[in-house]
């Protein structure tokens, strides 16, 4: 169990003990204090806060030049916002100079924002960071993981997106389980019929799943994806290799995340059919996030049903 309520209250409690340790440590707001529950850190660090309210361009160019002044700030807000509405600002006066900047992304895919509907469901965000050259991104799978993420990102000499979802993401990691930065992590292992590759906070149907092919006599090796970019493509292979056949999972478009990540990998050094579980290229729309999942085609029964095809497309 989880000592956060959510991937939100992991992150602000990281940042604080980041500030006690590092006096380099700022954290820069778009009017999202509450949202990124970083009201203490506030209240305990004034001087190493930065409000800029509704505006997510300035936030990533204030934060680009505390970070060409030595400082590490950390931009928390809406994912959505900030990758789309700032993308240029990431890219060319953080990613371009390769300032020491740490994005915190919130609302990450369907689970993340399921009353606020398609202003609020950030579903493309992993696809834009990751085709900026020098971007590392980070898809912890629980809060835990989060808390784990954020301690990693400032040993990183660079800009690094976190994706956080709301506070209804599952855990699925004890409290004592390190992340592991560059790495992905096999969860399950149960035979070598097909490799289930997850990112983020799918994981816990990812886990179901996993458990009822065994049970159906189909033994699959699950693998957290923590890191998507740099991904770990040499333990990506050998998974392709030892399995010959993969399902994605993520709470993302199929187009542009972990799935176009791993497709790329396999058609480079490892050929291998790959069947991908997330939202079909769509906008979603409002109702209770596990329903949207179950509805957009990320439940349980169909992380099954795609191992299922996937292995009948072995050679």
């Amino acid at each position: 169990m989880s000592s956060y309520h959510g991937t939100r209250e992991a992150f602000a409690a990281a940042l604080i003990e980041l500030a006690q340790q590092d006096a380099r440590t700022m954290f820069v707001s778009a009017d999202s204090l509450k949202a990124m529950r970083a009201t203490a850190f506030a209240e305990q660090f004034p001087d190493r806060y930065v409000e800029c309210g509704i505006s997510e361009q300035d936030a990533i160019l204030v934060a680009s030049g505390l970070a060409s002044c030595g400082l590490v700030p950390f931009v928390g807000t809406y994912g959505g916002f900030m990758t789309m509405r700032a993308c240029e600002q990431m890219r060319t006066y953080c990613a371009y100079p390769n300032m020491n900047v740490k994005f915190i992304g919130i609302n990450g895919g369907l689970l993340g924002g399921e009353r606020e509907g398609v202003t609020h469901q950030f579903i493309e965000d992993l696809g834009i960071v990751r085709a900026i050259p020098n971007i590392t991104v980070l898809t912890p799978a629980d809060a835990e993981q989060v808390y784990g993420a954020v301690k990693a990102a400032m040993e990183i000499d660079g800009p690094v997106y976190i994706r956080c979802a709301s506070g209804r993401e599952p855990s699925v990691y004890a409290d004592d389980v390190p992340f592991t930065f560059g790495k992905l992590r096999v969860l399950r292992d149960y035979g070598t019929d097909v490799v289930l590759f997850c990112s983020g906070y799918l994981m816990s149907r990812a886990i179901q799943a996993a458990g009822q092919l065994e049970a159906e006599g189909i033994h699959a090796v699950l693998a957290d994806i923590s890191t998507l970019k740099p991904l770990d493509a040499d333990s990506v292979c050998d998974l392709l290799a030892r399995c010959g056949a993969a399902v994605t999972i993520e709470d993302h478009n199929v187009i542009g995340g972990l799935g176009s990540a791993i497709a790329e990998t396999a058609a480079r050094l490892c050929p291998t059919p790959v069947e991908f579980v997330g939202i079909p290229d769509t906008f979603a729309e409002s109702g209770h996030a596990e329903a949207l999942l179950d509805a957009y085609g990320m439940g349980v029964q169909d992380i099954m049903a795609a191992s299922k095809r996937v292995i009948q497309r072995k050679r």
